[in-house]
């Protein structure tokens, strides 16, 4: 099913951030480098619309777009890859941080969700991995100053979990108009095969070239679709580097298992309305854990 807004159309303007320049790398900056505009528009047919996105796409990937022969897959690896140190560099000076709404478990992340890359959160039932999704619906649409990346968001709902409801009361903690926030996030759901998800996918790839106010990108549950990596998560990390992606995935475990982060975390039940985030694997963060709680404001602290 084709993204669309949670909310009626005209009930709030787009959010906008105008205090750095634009930090989507544009698959059009490849000219620069030699390739001519037919071969870019043929990637951008399949869906790859950055630089980032062709580094991230295999040779064998490449070569089954229409009318990209191995001269061309090899001339086009070889200008995408021709980024120095200092880009990347300056790319990592840009990352944006999203707070998760609990202050101790921003703690443990560096201050909480960072965008060009990927958090999977994961845990057993009732664990508050929909509740966070929902959280940070609200919580990016905020300044930065408050925890916010002043974007809109894309929410990819596997499971039917999506509640407008939840969305209006945590707007409400946050002194935000209800039908505002819904209308900064762009729906996508009842899906019913890996073949929809992945159009899905590229639609919001394209979507996000288009219109570079989008910050966050959820999808809840990822596992829900899928029992295996499916390809192009690698990809997704890397589309637009102002946006974050969230993911989340239900578990089983034993009984003293926790809800994880990685590069990001777990969680687990503890009392009633405590529970508690464990970072398990993150490029630049320690093991540690936070306790946060689950209320009407979504997550929020102990």
């Amino acid at each position: 099913m084709a993204p669309r807004r949670a909310a009626p159309e005209g009930s709030m303007p787009p959010p906008t951030n105008h205090t750095q320049a634009p930090f989507f790398d544009n698959i059009d900056e490849l000219q620069q480098h030699g390739i001519n505009m037919q071969d870019i528009l043929k990637l951008k047919s399949a869906a790859i619309n950055t630089v980032s996105g062709v580094v991230m796409t295999t040779r064998r990937q490449l070569l089954k777009i229409k009318g990209m022969s191995e001269a061309k897959v090899e001339k086009v690896k070889e200008a995408a890859q021709k980024i120095t140190g200092v880009e990347v560099q300056d790319r990592r000076r840009r990352v944006l941080v999203i707070s998760t709404g609990s202050k101790s478990v921003d703690s443990i992340l560096g201050g909480g969700l960072m965008s060009q890359s990927i958090t999977e959160v994961y845990g057993e039932y009732r664990t508050g991995k929909t509740q966070l999704a929902h959280t940070m619906c609200v919580v990016a649409q905020l300044p930065p100053d408050l925890g916010g990346a002043s974007g809109k968001v894309a929410y990819i709902d596997t499971e039917g979990t999506f509640r407008p409801d939840r969305i209006r009361a945590i707007a409400d903690r946050f002194g935000v108009d209800g039908s505002m926030a819904l209308e900064n996030i762009l729906y996508g759901g009842f899906l019913c095969s890996n073949s929809e998800f992945m159009e899905l996918i590229n639609e919001c790839s394209m979507r996000f070239a288009e219109d570079k106010d989008f910050r966050l990108i959820i999808v809840d549950s990822i596992m829900a679709l899928f029992r295996v990596d499916y390809s192009g998560r690698g990809e997704l990390s890397e589309r637009q580097q102002k946006i974050a992606v969230l993911i989340t995935n239900q578990v089983q475990a034993d009984p003293g298992a926790t809800m994880t982060f990685v590069a990001g975390g777990a969680l687990k039940p503890c009392r009633a309305e405590e529970r508690v985030a464990k970072l398990v694997d993150s490029p630049d963060r320690p093991e540690s854990e936070a306790s946060y709680k689950l209320d009407e404001g979504g997550w929020s602290d102990v």
